[in-house]
């Protein structure tokens, strides 16, 4: 039996999905927590970029609170942070640095981080660069939420100094995301943000295949892509895809393209959001290949590893009932182990061991942490 908690986030935006991930990461978390009786605060930098871009305000399942300043932060805030049970601060906080240490100051609960972009984040730890994160932050949080698991756990704690690092995946909301009966308007299609690195990838798996096969469509969505670059004429771009219309995007597919950044795919054990909300819409996934793909999906039932052109032009042929066969058995491996309601009750399980581990609240509860949650295939 749970106990009700208070949780703060300090998260990078929760109210705008324009250019990141996180914004679907922590509305699926928090409404699933909300639902298993916590309360839930979340703070979030008022910035241009995202006012621009907004889709919401408000939301019945958490206090959302803009603020436009660090010193408006601490003037506003310093109650709320010290009454939580944990205080979550998120990766890519803008002034991240100067916001953990005053969250440290702060809560007398558990103060946690929260990285959704982990491999990232290590480089630049690395390279002295990060503007978010440092390395005794790192040895300060108790708890290091990563999306990424596997071996970059044990060097979370061992290299940086974390006192408990564990894997909090990406997930998807099956009330938002499932099949319906859309019409297929693509045979192949994508979605993500333009990264430099993984450009290459995406022309390789995309772009060529779709010069390659002028007969079939082809469609990429997302923002920031360089104005110079050639789009095959069968290929169409949506410049920004809202996250309120990504079940509509995935469900006019045959088929989607997973496309991992670098650090990632070094890292490994980094599935992107995009797997999981296109596995719970019954859309067929091809994706590049990283360390750790086979612990989230059967390779070749489930999902399907492309490293080629001729690969993906392949795919692109198969008939439709062994596409959706493979769908299916996808969708069905999503909804057991990568909803937000799982991920809500790890996150759960992960604080109560803290909380108890390091004495921080009089409400505790005997937990057992496992390593790694959900994710192993059997």
């Amino acid at each position: 039996m749970h106990v009700s908690r208070n949780y703060v986030f300090l998260g990078l935006s929760i109210t705008s999905s324009w250019g990141n991930g996180h914004a679907t990461t922590y509305r699926g978390l928090v409404k699933e927590l909300a639902k298993r009786g916590h309360k839930i605060t979340f703070l979030e930098r008022d910035v241009p970029w995202y006012a621009a871009h907004r889709e919401f305000s408000k939301l019945p399942y958490c206090d959302i609170n803009l603020y436009s300043s660090l010193d408006e932060l601490k003037e506003r805030f310093t109650g709320a942070v010290r009454r939580a049970d944990a205080a979550v601060v998120g990766s890519y906080v803008p002034e991240g640095i100067a916001v953990g240490r005053w969250v440290l100051s702060t809560a007398k609960g558990i103060p946690a981080f929260y990285d959704i972009d982990t491999p990232v984040t290590l480089s630049a730890i690395r390279e002295g660069n990060c503007e978010y994160l440092s390395r005794d932050l790192i040895r300060k949080y108790k708890l290091y939420f990563s999306f990424t698991g596997g071996p970059t756990l044990e060097l979370i704690e061992h290299k940086f100094g974390s006192p408990s690092a564990r894997a909090l995946y990406c997930s998807v909301d099956p009330a938002l995301y499932f099949p319906d009966k859309t019409r297929k308007r693509w045979d192949l299609g994508y979605l993500g943000t333009y990264a430099a690195d993984r450009q290459p990838s995406l022309d390789r798996l995309l772009v060529q295949v779709a010069g390659r096969n002028p007969e079939r469509r082809f469609i990429v969505a997302g923002p920031q892509y360089p104005k110079e670059l050639n789009w095959p004429p069968n290929i169409e771009r949506i410049e920004h895809l809202p996250a309120s219309h990504h079940r509509e995007f995935y469900n006019s597919q045959r088929l989607t393209l997973n496309v991992t950044r670098r650090d990632m795919i070094r890292a490994g054990y980094s599935p992107s959001v995009r797997l999981f909300e296109a596995a719970a819409c019954g859309t067929a996934i091809l994706t590049d290949e990283w360390p750790g793909l086979r612990t989230f999906f059967r390779l070749g039932s489930e999902i399907l590893p492309v490293r080629s052109t001729e690969d993906v032009t392949s795919h692109i042929q198969m008939a439709a009932d062994q596409r959706l066969e493979m769908a299916e058995k996808a969708r069905r491996r999503t909804l057991r182990f990568h909803t937000a309601a799982v991920r809500a009750e790890e996150f759960e399980r992960y604080v109560d061991a803290s909380l108890h581990q390091f004495g921080c609240s009089k409400k505790r509860s005997s937990v057992v942490v496992e390593r790694s949650p959900s994710a192993a295939l059997i």
